[in-house]
C-alpha cells in the first residue's frame, strides 16, 4: 500500500511536462504543503520548495503539525519533480477573539499556473471551533480571509493560470474562495481540489456558485468519511481508499495512491451514510440559535480547561474533567436543556435512519423471499 510520500519516492524524478502533467497526486501534495510548519522559518519572499525543506530539515518530528509532514518536505526537497518550484505569499492569521483560524501559501508550478493552498484545521481549540460554527453562520472568518487572498493572490500574478485546493476546512474554504470570486478570477481557475472538507449549506450554494465553476470542483473523501460528509456538496465526489478506520481516515497520509491517481472506490460505507443522513435530519430539525447555544456552551466547556488544544485536554485528562463538569453547573438551566435536546435529537435521528435502513433490508428480504416462493410454486406446475 502507498501514500503521497511514497509517490514522491517512485515518481519524484520526474519534472511536470507535456509527457508527465501535473496530476491528481500533485494536487494532493501541494493541499498537504499548507500544513507544514512556515511559523517556525523564515519564509523569504521568492524561495523554492528545495530551500524551505532544508530549512525545516532541522525541526523535531513533534514540531510538525501531524506524523508524515515532516517526511513530505524532506521528499519534497529532493524532488527533481517539486523542488525547484517558488513558493511566495505565505499567510498565518489566527485571532481566538473571532474563532479565526487562517493559513495559506501559494506554489508556482510554473511561470504561468499557480497552486493556491489553504491549511486545513490545526490541534487547537479554536480551529475546532471555527468548524463547528459553520453549523450556524453564513460565513466564518477563514472563509471570508480566502476569499481576500485568492483576490489578492490573481491581481498580483495576473498572467497565470490557478488551481485552488486544501485539506480538511482548507477544501472548504478553497471552494468558498473560488465560487465567490469574480467572474475574471474564476475564468482562470483550472480546477478547485476539495480533500475531506466539509460542504455548505444549500442557501450559500444557491447564493453564489454557478454550474460552470461547480464543474470545475471536485470533492475527495474516505470511506469512512464524517467530516467531509458535513452539509452539502454540489460538486463532483470521489470515494478514495484509506487503511485507517472511521474518523482516522481524514489523515491523508492513510488515503492510498496508484500511478498518477488516488485509488477509488465506488462508494462510502455504510456508517458514513448513516452519519451524514443523521446530521442532515439533525440540522433540518434544529435552529441556527439552537446549534449557537449547543456549539458555544461546548467549547464553553473546553476552554474552560485553559488548553490550547485537545492533546493538552488529554495529557491531564482527570483534571480537565473536573474543571470541565464544574463549568458545566455554571452553565443556565435554559441552556444545558437546549443542549440535552440538541443531542436528543441527533440520537434520535441515527437510530431512525438505521431502522429505516433495517426496514428496507426487511421488505426486499421478504420481496426476494416472495419472488422464490412464487417460482417454486410455478416450477411445480410446470
Amino acid at each position: 500500500m502507498a501514500n503521497i510520500n511514497d509517490y514522491l519516492l517512485w515518481r519524484g524524478d520526474l519534472p511536470i511536462n507535456d509527457k508527465f502533467r501535473f496530476n491528481e497526486i500533485d494536487s494532493m501534495i501541494l493541499a498537504r504543503f499548507s500544513y507544514l510548519r512556515f511559523d517556525k522559518i523564515k519564509v523569504e519572499p521568492l524561495e523554492t520548495i528545495g530551500s524551505i525543506s532544508n530549512k525545516m530539515k532541522d525541526l523535531d518530528n513533534e514540531e510538525f503539525r501531524y506524523n508524515g509532514d515532516k517526511e513530505l518536505i524532506t521528499y519534497l526537497g529532493q524532488s527533481e519533480r517539486f523542488k525547484n518550484m517558488v513558493v511566495t505569499d505565505f499567510v498565518q492569521l489566527d485571532d481566538k477573539e473571532i474563532e479565526k483560524q487562517f493559513g495559506a501559501i501559494t506554489v508556482h508550478i510554473s511561470d504561468d499556473e499557480i497552486y493556491v493552498s489553504f491549511i486545513g484545521t490545526d490541534a487547537t481549540i479554536m480551529g475546532w471551533k471555527e468548524d463547528f460554527n459553520m453549523g450556524f453562520l453564513e460565513n466564518v472568518p477563514c472563509q471570508l480571509a480566502g476569499k481576500e487572498y485568492l483576490s489578492e493572490i490573481a491581481e498580483k500574478y495576473k498572467n497565470a493560470r490557478i488551481r485552488v485546493g486544501g485539506h480538511s476546512k482548507g477544501g472548504n474554504v478553497a471552494i468558498f474562495s473560488v465560487i465567490t470570486a469574480s467572474k475574471e478570477i474564476q475564468d482562470r481557475i483550472i480546477k478547485v481540489y476539495n480533500y475531506d472538507g466539509p460542504g455548505f449549506n444549500n442557501e450559500i450554494i444557491e447564493k453564489y456558485a454557478n454550474q460552470k465553476i461547480i464543474n470545475q470542483i471536485e470533492t475527495y473523501i474516505s470511506q469512512d468519511s464524517v467530516i467531509g460528509r458535513v452539509l452539502n456538496h454540489k460538486e463532483k465526489i470521489t470515494v478514495v481508499q484509506s487503511v485507517q478506520k472511521g474518523l482516522l481516515q481524514h489523515d491523508i497520509y492513510s488515503w492510498q495512491v496508484l500511478k498518477t491517481n488516488p485509488i477509488t472506490l465506488e462508494k462510502n460505507t455504510q456508517i458514513s451514510e448513516d452519519i451524514k443522513n443523521a446530521l442532515n435530519t439533525w440540522l433540518d430539525e434544529t435552529t441556527n440559535e439552537q446549534r449557537k447555544i449547543f456549539i458555544d456552551s461546548i467549547f464553553e466547556l473546553f476552554y474552560s480547561t485553559e488548553a490550547e488544544t485537545f492533546g493538552e485536554i488529554s495529557a491531564t485528562l482527570m483534571q480537565n474533567i473536573i474543571k470541565i463538569l464544574k463549568k458545566y453547573t455554571e452553565i443556565s438551566k435554559e441552556d444545558r436543556k437546549t443542549i440535552t435536546e440538541m443531542i436528543t435529537i441527533f440520537v434520535k435521528a441515527y437510530f431512525s435512519v438505521i431502522k429505516e435502513r433495517e426496514s428496507v433490508k426487511i421488505k426486499q428480504g421478504k420481496e426476494i423471499l416472495l419472488a422464490g416462493e412464487k417460482a417454486l410454486e410455478e416450477n411445480e406446475n410446470i
